[in-house]
């Protein structure tokens, strides 16, 4: 007995890698039959994996230059991280972009840029920038709501993000003033931080489902008038990633909590319907929609990914005859994506943003009743000149996902689909959540925010307007290639503009129905 123990314990360190490597061999070739580059190259074949495991993480750092990545490059991650950390964002020596690349961005500044007031309310605050519109406006709501910010945080779940994730989003969105879409994964504690929130109901009705997967309307009820911080509804028809499929919350990240909040079982995938049970026709989504805010008394609008036009066609045509519909609309673009979906709705189901939107804003505006519609823009827009675009286009706010996730945090290592995300942003892993500091970064979600308004505020005043609701199809311009070189947006898409009813920026900040009033004032 003696005699092994003595061996084992005279073998020197070095001695210990062998043994354990010769294992490795031994298990990868007569052991294991699933990987063949193991099997064939034992040992060594294991770097292929890990570098694999690693790829998005040695392209973003080593190999893609500041312009070359997808879905975010390295210029565009750059500035939100300095934004969020309130430090410079500024680039010298002039633009590294390929400016006579097409869909090339140009907004048309003026000769004379718009001059603040001393009396001015960005004269004081330079960061304050709320909606021009007030959802349920036209339609008589009982509970108005005027957005307190142009730039807010788009439907992500509770599920799909950690709950440290969420909660810093939401803490830094009433610090901000903007508002906080819940996902379709229903309402959580985390939520409930004190950020104006737009309660989504997708397919699976989760957080207002009865014990069969349907939608409950007293479940709903109950939790508007418990939660007064609940200030608009939407009803999710589509998203970006994967619209017709529904969301995927993968059976790894199922908490015993989520599984609560959704009332879904543990252990395997949440999957969505891929319609609505509450409704089958466009005249019965327009009842549903009016049915919820008569319950409610709550603005109610839609989200949907575009692809074809008929339905969107006949949807006008009956807000048009019957006065009745949708109070805001939100157009996801198909580049958009935060969780799990299959590379082929994410590549190639549903139009892009600046495509989807374009087609539907000017259905509505054919039909004359895109002045009745908030439009909210969701689709890589989280950076100032493509905001500019978007409200020229007729956007009168603005989501952002995936660059509210890189502000608290994440790295894109493109493992939100996984439960491993290295930054703790998507993932239910307790250790990997540990390293977000709520506090820290809840602040650095409200800087982005701030700076993000502020930046679009001096374009916008560049421009010659108070605010980026008076720009215009005229004020952007876009490369379009061959010997057409640029055009306005005008021109490019084929209508103009619905101009947006707005006085002056005091006006917005009297409003009653404002939102985000608890927010820091730097």
């Amino acid at each position: 007995m003696h005699a092994p123990l003595f061996f084992l314990g005279n073998i020197p360190w070095w001695g210990w890698i062998l043994i354990f490597l010769a294992l490795v061999a031994i298990r990868d070739i007569f052991i294991q039959r699933a990987h063949t580059i193991s099997h064939n190259f034992p040992i060594v074949g294991h770097l292929r994996y890990f570098l694999e495991s690693i790829g998005p993480e040695l392209r973003q750092y080593l190999v893609a230059n500041n312009r070359e990545e997808l879905p975010f490059n390295r210029t565009e991650r750059g500035w939100i991280y300095a934004s969020a950390k309130n430090e410079n964002n500024y680039e010298g020596f002039g633009t590294d972009q390929d400016i006579y690349a097409q869909q090339y961005i140009f907004v048309n500044n003026a000769l004379i840029p718009y001059k603040l007031r001393e009396d001015h309310p960005n004269y004081s605050d330079k960061y304050f920038l709320p909606c021009a519109k007030v959802m349920g406006q036209y339609h008589n709501r009982k509970k108005l709501f005027r957005p307190g910010s142009v730039v807010n945080i788009s439907a992500m779940s509770f599920g799909s993000l950690s709950a440290r994730a969420v909660e810093s989003l939401n803490r830094g969105a009433k610090k901000t003033g903007a508002y906080h879409n819940t996902g379709e994964g229903g309402l959580s504690p985390y939520h409930a931080h004190g950020a104006d929130i737009i309660f989504q109901i997708g397919t699976g009705y989760f957080g207002v489902r009865d014990e069969h997967g349907n939608f409950s309307m007293p479940k709903l009820k109950r939790l508007v008038e418990e939660k007064s911080f609940v200030r608009a509804i939407e009803i999710k028809l589509s998203q970006g990633a994967k619209p017709g499929k529904g969301g995927v919350l993968p059976a790894k990240k199922i908490t015993s909590e989520i599984s609560e909040i959704r009332h879904v079982p543990m252990g395997k995938d949440v999957i969505s319907p891929a319609s609505h049970t509450a409704f089958s026709t466009i005249e019965e989504l327009v009842g549903f929609v009016e049915k919820i805010a008569g319950e409610t008394g709550l603005p109610v609008g839609i989200k949907a990914a575009i692809g074809k036009l008929d339905q969107w066609h006949e949807l006008a045509r009956l807000m048009k005859e019957t006065g009745k519909g949708p109070d805001f609309i939100t157009i996801d673009g198909g580049e958009g994506g935060t969780g799990a979906a299959p590379p082929s709705f994410a590549d190639h189901v549903s139009l892009p943003w600046v495509y989807g939107f374009s087609d539907v804003y000017r259905i509505f505006k054919e039909m004359d009743i895109a002045d009745r519609i908030v439009f909210i823009a969701s689709g890589k827009l989280g950076f100032p000149a493509k905001a500019a675009m978007a409200f020229a286009m007729g956007a009168d706010c603005i989501n952002v996902a995936r660059e509210a996730m890189m502000s608290i945090g994440c790295i894109q290592a493109q493992a939100c689909h996984t439960n491993r995300c290295p930054s703790g942003v998507a993932t239910q892993n307790k250790w990997l959540q540990r390293g977000i500091d709520v506090p820290l970064k809840s602040d650095r979600l409200a800087q982005y925010f701030d700076t993000f308004r502020k930046e679009l505020l001096e374009i916008t005043h560049a421009c010659g307007y108070e605010h980026p609701c008076q720009f215009t199809m005229y004020d952007v311009d876009v490369s379009v290639g061959d010997r057409n070189l640029t055009q306005t947006l005008a021109a490019t898409y084929k209508y103009n503009k619905v101009k947006v009813p707005f006085e002056n920026m005091q006006q917005l900040k009297d409003c009653p129905y404002l939102g985000g009033r608890d927010r820091e004032i730097h």
